[in-house]
C-alpha cells in the first residue's frame, strides 16, 4: 500500500478527536482496586532452556479476578538467585493473536544484561506464536470472532479490561522478583502489545520508559472509519450488523482509547511508525504520541508497513533503554 493517511505537518501535528468519557479516571481506579483485591501470588519455576547465556523461569501470577496470567521471566546467566534488586526489568506484551511463545525465543534483553517479562495475552495465542492463559470470563453477549467485541456493550465487561489489569499487575510480578529494581521498569511492545503498553505507562505512574511500536487500540473513533482491515475490522464489521448498537460501542471503545492513557503517561518514551501502516494507520498512532504526557520521540519509517522498523528499531530501543537504564 502506498500513502494513504496524512503525511507531513498534518500528521506530525495531528491531534484526536476522541473526547475522554466522564469518569475514566474513576473507571481505572475501580478496575485496579478489584484487580489488587486478589493476593498477586507470583511464582517463579526455573526452565532447562539449553541456553547458555541466559536462565528463563516460568512464571503465574494472579491477573484480572485473580485469574492466572503467565509469563517468562529471562535473566542473565546467574541473576535468577541474586537478591540484590540491581536488574533493569522490560516488561513486554505481544501483539494480537499471539502468546508468550516458548521460552527460547525471548532472549534479546536478557543478552543486553537486564531482566524480560513476556506476558501471555488472555485467551490469544495459536494465531502466531503458542499461549498458555485462558480468558476465564465469558460475558455471554453476541460478538465477532476475534477479541475485539467481546463484551463490548459494557466497558465493565469489555476484553481488553481484564487485559489492561493483567498488565498492570505484570509489572508488579516484575518487580516482586529479587534480583529486580522495581526502580528501573520498562514496558515494550508492538501493535497490540504497543497498545498494551502505552495503557500500562497511563495506569502506572513510575515506570522510568515505554517503547510503543505501531500501537494499536489508539483513536479507535478514526481507525475503524479509515481501514477495514483486522483487528479494527473486527468493530467495524460488529457495527455493520448491529446498527443500533455503534454509539454504545463506541462509548465502551472510548475507556480503552490509548489516546487518554497516553495523556496521564509520565516515562520517558521511544515510538516508532511505519508511514504505509494499513493495519494500524499512522495518524492513530500519532494521535497517542502526541497526546502523550511524558518525554518522547518517534522514528518514522516511510516505505514500511506494519512492521514498521523490525530488526532496526530493536537497535534503536537497545540504545535508548540502556540510556534510561543508566548502563
Amino acid at each position: 500500500m502506498a500513502l494513504y493517511d496524512l503525511t507531513g505537518p498534518a500528521l506530525t501535528s495531528f491531534r484526536s478527536q476522541a473526547v475522554e468519557p466522564e469518569g475514566f479516571d474513576a473507571f481505572w481506579a475501580e478496575t485496579l482496586e478489584l484487580t489488587r483485591s486478589a493476593p498477586l501470588d507470583a511464582r517463579f519455576a526455573p526452565v532447562d532452556t539449553g541456553l547458555a547465556l541466559v536462565e528463563t523461569l516460568d512464571v503465574t501470577f494472579a491477573g484480572w479476578a485473580g485469574q492466572p496470567v503467565k509469563a517468562w521471566l529471562t535473566v542473565p546467566r546467574g541473576a535468577a538467585r541474586s537478591r540484590d534488586r540491581s536488574l533493569p526489568v522490560v516488561v513486554e506484551y505481544v501483539g494480537y493473536g499471539g502468546g508468550r511463545g516458548l521460552p527460547h525465543e525471548v532472549a534479546l534483553f536478557a543478552l543486553a544484561g537486564w531482566a524480560h517479562l513476556r506476558m501471555d495475552t488472555r485467551g490469544q495465542g495459536s494465531s502466531w506464536s503458542t499461549a498458555d492463559t485462558p480468558d476465564p470470563d465469558p460475558v455471554g453477549q453476541p460478538q465477532h470472532p476475534g477479541f475485539m467485541t467481546k463484551g463490548v456493550l459494557d466497558p465493565a465487561t469489555y476484553y481488553y479490561r481484564r487485559v489492561f489489569a493483567d498488565g498492570v499487575r505484570a509489572v508488579e510480578a516484575a518487580r516482586s522478583f529479587p534480583a529486580i529494581d522495581p526502580g528501573r521498569v520498562a514496558v515494550v511492545g508492538g501493535s497490540q502489545g504497543g497498545g498494551i503498553a502505552v495503557a500500562v505507562a497511563g495506569l502506572v505512574p513510575d515506570l522510568v520508559a515505554a517503547t510503543p511500536d505501531v500501537p494499536f487500540l489508539c483513536d479507535f473513533r478514526r481507525a475503524t472509519t479509515l481501514v477495514d482491515t483486522d483487528p479494527y475490522g473486527e468493530i467495524a464489521r460488529y457495527c455493520r450488523v448491529h446498527r443500533d448498537r455503534v454509539d454504545t460501542v463506541l462509548r465502551t471503545l472510548d475507556h480503552f482509547d490509548g489516546v487518554h492513557h497516553a495523556a496521564r503517561a509520565t516515562a520517558s518514551s521511544l515510538w516508532c511508525v511505519g508511514l504505509m501502516d494499513d493495519v494500524c494507520p499512522p495518524s492513530t498512532v500519532y494521535a497517542a504520541y502526541n497526546a502523550w504526557k511524558g518525554p518522547k520521540q518517534i522514528i518514522e519509517y516511510p516505505y514500511n508497513r506494519h512492521e514498521a522498523g523490525a530488526g532496526f528499531q530493536d537497535v534503536v530501543r537497545l540504545a535508548f533503554l540502556r540510556d534510561v537504564f543508566g548502563g
